[in-house]
């Protein structure tokens, strides 16, 4: 008798060994699973940690509480979500290669993850709105870009990602057309496996992902441009007498050039940590789903790396976000008047 099919068959671990129907586990060394969770961590606690003084930074200094710093912190809020509601789970599904917290709480999982992805590129195009006025028509950018303007911007896009993924994940709308095949080659007891038919594929990393990303592309190529021309006109002037106003409205631009610039930058690695992911997101139902799971995942936590890269880029650019990170370390928060301190803001 051949035993070799039997003991292939055997030596097959499952998510739950006594459930039919349960999802094959993937086999994994110790020393691999202790390596993955060890990154992962790494990755959860810089993005929680970096977040949260980001948070604490603007909520507290009333130094650093303008239009544009509101949007970073209601963008560094969604980092702080992903890092403490999503991450977590995701990193044991991705080592242990399993779900064991049940189909209701994946599709809550699931639902804020892509909600929290949207929220992210959709304040990255606010912001990169509120840097074109700055920087294009910095006269009127104070009528424009008012708080209020900046709280309407900040629920816009949390209310539209919320409504966005939950309709999507909870109405099951991103199988419509594909049941019969997740329910014969994806569905199985302890998995939780978000894929998109090929219709829901293009038109949610559309409404996610493409659209924004090009819009905001579109906008600071504008805005480079506007701030080149403005960087020759300085030089044509500079060796006329200036007044003091002028001194300070040339500084003023040059801030809001730099904040520009910087920001830029943030969006650059948004798009660079989750292009791939969506890229590949976006094909895998025209390829027949043949994307190893495996691809996906390191996808996945290549685009959560955006999160704890960010407040790394404020650290890097801004001295004021350096120095409010040492005020916090240093305990000096909890002075009377910690939150007047007049520190530089470059």
């Amino acid at each position: 008798m051949d035993t070799s099919l039997f003991e292939r068959t055997e030596t097959v671990q499952y998510c739950y060994e006594f459930v039919n129907g349960s999802c094959p586990k993937a086999t994994r060394s110790n020393s691999l699973r202790f390596l993955m969770y060890i990154f992962m961590l790494l990755t959860i606690l810089f993005t929680v940690i970096g977040n949260m003084l980001l948070i604490i930074s603007i909520s507290h200094f009333k130094r650093l509480r303008t239009p544009t710093n509101y949007l970073i912190l209601s963008l560094a809020t969604a980092d702080f979500l992903l890092g403490c509601v999503v991450m977590p789970y995701s990193m044991v599904r991705s080592v242990e290669s399993c779900w064991y917290l049940g189909q209701l709480f994946c599709k809550i999982h699931s639902s804020c993850d892509v909600m929290l992805s949207t929220v992210s590129i959709l304040h990255l195009c606010f912001i990169s709105i509120d840097r074109y006025y700055a920087v294009c028509d910095p006269l009127r950018y104070k009528i424009r870009m008012t708080f209020f303007s900046v709280q309407m911007m900040i629920f816009i896009s949390w209310a539209v990602s919320a409504v966005f993924a939950f309709v999507l994940i909870f109405l099951e709308l991103n199988i419509r057309g594909i049941e019969e095949f997740y329910i014969d080659n994806i569905a199985c007891y302890g998995s939780c496996t978000l894929i998109f038919s090929e219709i829901s594929g293009v038109v949610a990393s559309m409404i996610s992902f493409y659209i924004p990303g090009v819009t905001m592309l579109c906008i600071y190529c504008k805005i480079y441009f506007v701030a080149i021309k403005q960087v020759r006109s300085i030089k044509k002037i500079t060796n006329q007498i200036q007044s003091i106003n002028e001194n300070k409205s040339r500084f003023s631009r040059n801030n809001e050039r730099k904040a520009a610039k910087t920001l830029g930058i943030v969006m650059g690695v948004f798009l660079i940590c989750w292009s791939p992911f969506f890229i590949c997101n976006t094909i895998d139902a025209f390829v027949n789903y043949s994307t190893p799971p495996v691809l996906f995942d390191a996808l996945v936590w290549f685009g959560y790396l955006n999160s704890a890269f960010n407040p790394i880029i404020y650290g890097f650019f801004y001295s004021w976000f350096r120095k409010a990170v040492i005020i916090i370390w240093t305990c000096k928060i909890f002075k009377p008047i910690s939150s007047r301190m007049d520190f530089s803001y470059d």
